[in-house]
């Protein structure tokens, strides 16, 4: 189970307290609905990072309203609202036990006030810009922008904006206050000529339709050590895939045997696609230098142009280039804005906020009030935030029902065995728990609290409720059947339906060959995986979660042909190569490191498997959602105790997996 469903927008802001990486870019391509749609949101810094974690859906649902309580004061983490007080309303009711807005605000002020405030601090600066220039955006402006952006993809205006709400997780409304209205004040900001040259279009022209190379790269970091690769490749062609595999530092071409995707023109480095076009099928290239690393490029054959007509591809084109061109000049413009701009950040400075009561942070003079950052942190994550609180809720009912409590060594313990099971440990050996924990705060970019109460302290009560869980001989054997076992080495054509199946599996029968299979794989397998490795796959395992492909493999000798297996909704055809070798691990050498590997696994999965019925069984009622959950005809199961047919045959195969444990099974070659 994932106990944290992360969702992630980066943020390019340089604002004077903090800076933000950007995302980073992926290989020159052919632009996709989605691709542009990432491309598009990332100029701007109006959507804050933000962290969420859901447990389960839960529960039969209706409308629910909240009821409200006494006024009160409301304070939110020593920012006190303004003078007047505000209604506390119940935002949640958990089997009886109530969630205020003060508690929800607080939560979400806590977790992602300092991305709002950045995403609020970046608009004021925008609006400051557009103040000075008499520039005016209007609610016609918008429109008019999102409806040309929709046309731009020939998607109907509802469906894009439903495609930005499913990909961004934002509604409408934020869509076009925090996306589109920044974009086009500072296109219209920028006054850049974005009008693209005509051999701008050429040679996008050339780029997307032209002719490409099929080709495998090895990267490595020194001259010598590329040119010692191309003497080793050269005297043994066939093994190129093998070297890249073994030696490349580019893991995405690594983990494919060296295969990229078809080198176009006027994609990235000029002389690299100048020494890929001049290589014929076979060839393999000089070493190539491209920024600080050294490539070996082998030609696999060319791609010919795309059957296109630059008369009718013109426009659109031009209008890419338009919209990049704009992109360019409105991200550099917001950079220069940035760095004119003097800001100065109250929210985050206990001494500040003391000394300026209700006042977030200043830009330039304007002020920016604590309470607009709460309303919007409300208005953004507050769904995300009420079920954490809710979850929290639930399982402290359940330990408090059980008279059971989570310690602080309890805690502790659990970030000990998270250290090590990832591989963190000191030079004597021990734990190392202070890298583990810069390490995932930083790469989930939360603080150590929101570590401990989201993740840490939800398993570590889990793991109380649910107690010990079984595992038995059958549990232990499959999985050192899995991990250290034989496996089938296989070439496979996958087809989408029965009839293309059976036809191809004739082909293959006709004239039976590693080639053979290769050739008809590359042709008509409708995975892009196996079609551009000419049908070769990782060796098949024992108990991986397929039974029925595992038995054809496992059933077929070298050099036969299986029958066409269903595989879900795909039809798979084998051809054997072989057998790897055992690894020469003895049971009572890796028992314990099994044992523990399933253990966890089995409890992972009955502690999914408490919540669900915890959640099922509960009263909640969520009036910020507007729904209302009835407990369901079930018992909550007590601690110790899940109930006694939980695992579904996917989770048992699941147990067999190879584990990512500290010892894996050595290496072998395939028996002939």
């Amino acid at each position: 189970m994932n106990w944290l469903n992360q969702s992630v927008d980066f943020v390019r802001t340089r604002c004077s307290w903090k800076t933000v990486p950007a995302a980073t870019h992926k290989a020159p391509q052919s632009p996709s609905l989605a691709d542009s749609l990432r491309e598009m949101l990332a100029i701007v810094s109006v959507v804050g990072a933000c962290l969420v974690w859901r447990l389960y859906a839960g529960g039969v649902q209706a409308d629910a309203t909240p009821p409200t309580t006494a006024p009160k004061p409301m304070s939110v983490v020593g920012h006190p609202a303004p003078n007047q007080p505000a209604m506390d309303t119940m935002m949640a009711m958990v089997n009886g036990a109530e969630i205020g807005r003060a508690q929800l605000t607080a939560e979400c002020l806590s977790r992602h006030g300092t991305a709002v405030l950045e995403t609020l601090v970046n608009r004021k600066i925008i609006e400051q810009a557009c103040q000075r220039q008499g520039v005016t955006v209007t609610a016609q402006d918008i429109d008019a922008d999102i409806d040309a952006m929709s046309r731009r993809f020939n998607v109907p205006r509802d469906q894009w904006i439903e495609l930005i709400q499913k990909e961004r997780g934002i509604t409408a409304r934020q869509y076009s206050e925090e996306i589109v209205w920044p974009m086009v004040s500072l296109r219209r900001l920028a006054h850049a000529a974005i009008e693209p040259a005509p051999e701008e279009v050429t040679q996008a022209f050339e780029n997307q339709f032209g002719p490409s190379v099929k080709a495998r790269i090895i990267v490595v970091r020194s001259q010598s050590e590329a040119e010692q690769l191309r003497a080793k490749a050269i005297a043994a062609t066939d093994d190129f895939g093998a070297l890249a595999r073994q030696h490349s530092v580019d893991v995405g071409s690594a983990s494919a045997n060296g295969w990229v995707q078809p080198i176009r023109r006027h994609s990235g480095d000029a002389r690299f696609e100048a020494v890929a076009f001049g290589l014929s099928p076979g060839d393999i290239s000089t070493v190539v230098q491209v920024a600080d690393q050294f490539i070996v490029v082998k030609c696999e054959g060319h791609l010919p142009a795309a059957d296109a007509k630059f008369e009718e591809v013109r426009a659109r084109l031009a209008e890419e280039l338009r919209e990049r061109k704009s992109r360019a000049a409105s991200g550099d413009l917001f950079r220069q804005l940035q760095e004119a701009a003097t800001v100065e950040n109250i929210l985050n400075d206990p001494v500040r906020s003391a000394a300026n009561p209700g006042i977030a942070a200043s830009v330039n003079g304007d002020r920016i009030e604590v309470a607009h950052v709460q309303n919007v942190c409300l208005e953004r994550h507050g769904a995300e935030v009420i079920e954490i609180l809710i979850t929290r809720a639930l399982l402290q009912q359940a330990l408090d029902r059980e008279r059971q409590k989570v310690t602080q060594a309890d805690i502790d313990a659990e970030i000990l065995r998270a250290a090590e099971a990832m591989g963190f440990r000191k030079a004597d050996g021990s734990a190392d728990t202070a890298a583990w924990l810069e390490r995932v705060t930083r790469d989930q970019k939360m603080p150590l609290r929101h570590y401990v109460e989201d993740i840490v302290q939800p398993t570590v009560s889990l793991q109380k409720l649910v107690g010990k869980v079984p595992v038995s001989k059958e549990d232990l054997d499959k999985a050192f059947a899995a991990t250290f076992g034989p496996r089938a080495k296989c070439r496979v054509i996958v087809l989408d339906n029965q009839r293309r199946a059976q036809e191809v599996w004739q082909l293959a029968r006709e004239q039976l060959s590693v080639e053979r299979i290769g050739e008809l794989a590359e042709k008509y397998s409708v995975d892009p995986t196996s079609r551009t490795l000419r049908g070769e796959v990782p060796p098949i395992q024992r108990h991986g979660g397929q039974p029925a492909l595992e038995r054809e493999a496992f059933a077929l000798k070298p050099g036969e042909l299986s029958g066409v297996v269903q595989v879900s909704d795909r039809f798979i055809v084998l051809f054997c190569e072989g057998y790897t070798s055992p690894a020469s691990v003895q049971f009572a050498e890796v028992r314990d490191e099994l044992f523990a590997d399933i253990f966890e696994k089995k409890q992972r999965i009955e502690m999914a498997r408490y919540f669900s019925h915890l959640r099922e069984g509960a009263a909640i009622d969520n009036f910020l959602a507007g729904t209302s959950q009835s407990p369901a005809q079930a018992t909550t199961p007590r601690a110790g105790s899940p109930p006694k047919s939980t695992l579904s045959a996917s989770e048992i195969e699941d147990l067999g997996r190879p584990r990512a444990g500290s010892r894996q099974a050595a290496q072998s070659v395939p028996n002939r």
